[in-house]
C-alpha cells in the first residue's frame, strides 16, 4: 500500500500498559501512544525536501486527521497527513557536535 498526496503510512506503536515507574495499569486503561514507524511514504512527500522523513523512521504524530487502515487485525496502521507528523526521532550525530570548534 502506498499513500498518495502529502501522506505517510504509519504503524502505531503499542499502547503502554505499564507506566515509566513500573505501575501496571488495568486492561481498560492504557497510555495513548502517539509514536510509530513509517511504513510507506507517498511519492510527493519523498520528493519534497521540506519533509526529511524516510521509511522506517520513528515519528511522533498527531492522530486527529489520521485514517485507520483495516488490513491487519491489530488496527495499528494509519494514513497520516504529513503535516500531522510533528517530529522524527534521530540518533545523535556526534560528528556535527564539534562544528565551529
Amino acid at each position: 500500500m502506498e499513500p498518495i498526496g502529502k501522506r505517510v503510512l504509519i504503524r502505531k506503536d503499542e499502547d503502554r500498559k505499564v507506566t515509566k515507574v513500573g505501575i501496571h495499569l488495568p486492561d481498560k486503561i492504557e497510555i495513548p501512544t502517539l509514536t510509530g514507524r513509517v511504513v510507506a511514504i507517498s511519492a510527493q512527500v519523498a520528493r519534497d525536501l521540506d519533509y526529511p522523513i524516510q521509511q522506517y523512521d520513528r515519528v511522533l504524530f498527531n492522530p486527529k486527521h489520521g485514517i485507520p487502515v483495516d488490513f491487519e487485525g491489530d488496527n495499528r496502521l494509519f494514513v497520516i497527513p504529513i503535516e500531522d507528523v510533528v517530529a522524527v526521532f534521530r540518533a545523535g550525530d556526534e560528528s556535527g557536535s564539534q562544528a565551529g570548534s
